[in-house]
């Protein structure tokens, strides 16, 4: 089977979506598909065509910082990567997706896609993202634009499953994890020279508006144990300024990096805890990276996050406060025999994550979806 995968995020490993993208090409190579990917990463590697990058001027600069650069089409280039494929699969309802599936119904070639970004990640950016209707808008405009033309999307989660199913879309959805890589596996890990003795907090993801890395600071500053804490956060972002003014205004020193994705397993395994507070998620996928090297999180329990439904019990939720998290951090300080059981069972959880058993059931929605050319979105 020939399978096209069209892209706008890729190339740099620096969020959920490239990272997203890249194991599921790797994966399905290695089961001797062949896969085209449409993006805007320059590559000689076969099988791959590069689009231009959209230009967005003034804001070209903060696009950037978020590490994300979005296509701009080339008929022509889409043509060519779909031609003679089996299944052509949409990564994001933005202007190259949504060409695409315009030629691939031209062509007759089955389409499917991801629902990888929430309306929010967007809105948040403009100071909108508690703004309801501008959100239900944005859930219209991405069905309007996108998905009411696709027969099979694919769901990370059942959070965002039930989210379409409530804002009308018709589509079949395949809820299937992204996954969680085999790199990441509960091992020994030596810990940086200089945090002997201290209790090491990890949180890993963009620094941005969303992800509420200051709930994080602003805990640790009201814990009984701060002065033993050290915050670990890997990776980079438009609020990391803010997040460092913030950190030294409370005074509490944080150990930012941005790591390379082979070196992130050592950094899991040499953590004690990893606290996960964003107020909006589609998956999680961090988390499920850090409960299967054994850490122990504590997860913000958002109704506007998938993430929340990984904690194995309340010991391992918080409220969104600053106060409640800083309860949750101090409990597993206090239990580490509590903390070493737990760490066990969510090891034992995370086992139906592997990217394995993920690629499995994406297989199932492709074989699916080619079987089925003839079908629209409105009958399925």
């Amino acid at each position: 089977m020939t399978i096209t995968i069209v892209a706008d995020v890729f190339g740099k490993d620096n969020n959920g979506t490239a990272i997203t993208a890249r194991r599921l090409i790797e994966n399905l190579k290695e089961r001797g598909y062949t896969v085209r990917v449409v993006s805007p990463y320059e590559s000689d590697e076969e099988g791959f065509y590069t689009v231009p990058v959209r230009n967005f001027f003034i804001f070209n600069h903060y696009i950037a910082s978020n590490g994300v650069e979005l296509a701009k089409p080339d008929r022509k280039i889409l043509r060519e990567a779909i031609t003679g494929a089996d299944v052509v699969h949409i990564m994001l309802p933005f202007k190259l997706g949504i060409a695409a599936c315009k030629i691939a119904h031209e062509m007759n070639i089955p389409v499917t896609a991801g629902f990888h970004v929430q309306p929010e990640n967007f809105s948040s950016h403009v100071f909108l993202k508690n703004a309801k209707l501008f959100n239900r808008y944005l859930y219209a405009r991405f069905r309007h634009k996108l998905y009411r033309s696709v027969p099979h999307v694919h769901c990370p989660s059942e959070f965002i499953a039930g989210q379409l199913r409530g804002h009308k879309y018709t589509s079949k959805l395949h809820v299937i994890s992204n996954g969680v890589s085999p790199i990441f596996v509960k091992a020994p890990a030596v810990r940086p020279a200089g945090y002997e003795g201290k209790f090491l907090i990890l949180n890993t993801g963009r620094f941005v508006r969303e992800k509420r890395q200051d709930i994080l600071i602003r805990a640790v500053a009201l814990s009984k144990h701060r002065d033993d804490i050290q915050i670990m956060l890997a990776g980079y972002g438009p609020e990391e300024k803010y997040l460092a003014r913030l950190a030294r205004r409370k005074g509490i020193t944080l150990d930012k990096r941005a790591y390379k994705p082979g070196e992130l397993p050592a950094v899991v395994n040499y953590c004690d805890l990893y606290v996960h507070p964003a107020e909006i998620e589609i998956e999680g996928i961090a988390v499920l990276e850090a409960i299967t090297c054994g850490l122990v999180p504590v997860i913000n329990d958002s109704p506007r996050s998938a993430a929340g439904s990984f904690a194995l019990d309340e010991r391992s939720k918080f409220d969104g406060t600053p106060e409640d998290l800083a309860k949750k951090i101090d409990y597993w300080i206090e239990h580490p025999d509590e903390r070493k059981a737990a760490s066990e069972r969510y090891v034992e959880y995370s086992e139906r994550f592997c990217i394995t058993k993920c690629i499995d059931m994406m297989e199932k929605m492709f074989a699916e979806a080619a079987a089925g050319k003839e079908k629209t979105a409105q009958e399925v």
